[in-house]
């Protein structure tokens, strides 16, 4: 039985993952607003700040989140050493989360995360599953965009039948039920495509509305340039794999 289903006392409603990977000071203002947003929808919120580190790197977003969360019980500051990527530390986020329903956001500014509130009440409203963005407008870079259209084509060829627009984007939500369903593994940039493939063989109720993806100001991007490469074999092999898998 996966972890994620597993009841805790006193659980608040609504957890808030926020992956912070190299984020430094830029985490407080972001956390900020997060709490903002989420306090317009719910007061029974935690919020977990993903501050997980490379031995020998110099970052200080660990002490950042550790900090931030000292001024409020209902924050919890995740500072492991990493194992993984991306989807790593996206599921150690997950594992800590204790709410009823759980949203994951990235903490670079560039998703808004007056996103939160938008899939929550989605979520809530039409009895869904899980609640997503798709970014129908984009101001990253021209080579991110088209990498991101040729993935979700290709996607969209080997899952036919869900209606998923934009695998990759953030904010997702999900209600404490469905992710337990899940055996999230990926620990690089193919957890949220491992997320819609699952979510496409439980025959997930989705949501998705639009938003705007901005360009990060502080930060290269950490997916590499030959990404879609990996991400096309990737996929060939989960298309492989879900010959063999029943829900």
């Amino acid at each position: 039985m996966s972890s994620y289903a597993l009841k805790v006392k006193n659980m608040p409603r609504l957890s808030v993952v926020i992956l912070c990977y190299k984020a430094g000071d830029a985490v407080s203002e972001f956390a900020s607003r997060v709490q903002t947003i989420i306090e317009r929808v719910t007061e029974d919120w935690e919020i977990i700040l993903v501050g997980n580190y490379n031995q020998g790197e110099a970052d200080s977003t660990p002490a950042v989140v550790h900090a931030i969360a000292a001024t409020d019980p209902r924050y919890k500051a995740l500072t492991l050493l990493k194992q993984g990527m991306m989807g790593w530390d996206a599921r150690s986020g997950l594992h800590a989360a204790t709410g009823d329903m759980i949203a994951i956001i990235d903490g670079d500014n560039q998703m808004p995360p007056e996103d939160i509130a938008r899939v929550y009440t989605k979520l809530l409203d039409e009895d869904l599953d899980m609640a997503m963005t798709y970014r129908n407008n984009r101001q990253d870079s021209l080579i991110r965009r088209y990498n991101s259209k040729i993935f979700n084509l290709i996607f969209s060829f080997l899952f036919p039948g869900y209606p998923v627009r934009d695998v990759n984007a953030k904010p997702k939500i999900f209600t404490r039920s469905f992710l337990g369903k899940l055996r999230l593994e990926a620990d690089d940039w193919f957890f949220d495509t491992e997320i819609m493939i699952q979510a496409r063989r439980h025959c997930a109720k989705l949501g998705q509305i639009p938003t705007t993806f901005y360009r990060s100001m502080d930060r290269k991007s950490f997916v590499r340039s030959d990404a879609i490469l990996e991400f096309v074999k990737n996929l060939l092999r989960a298309r492989f794999r879900e010959f063999f898998i029943k829900p």
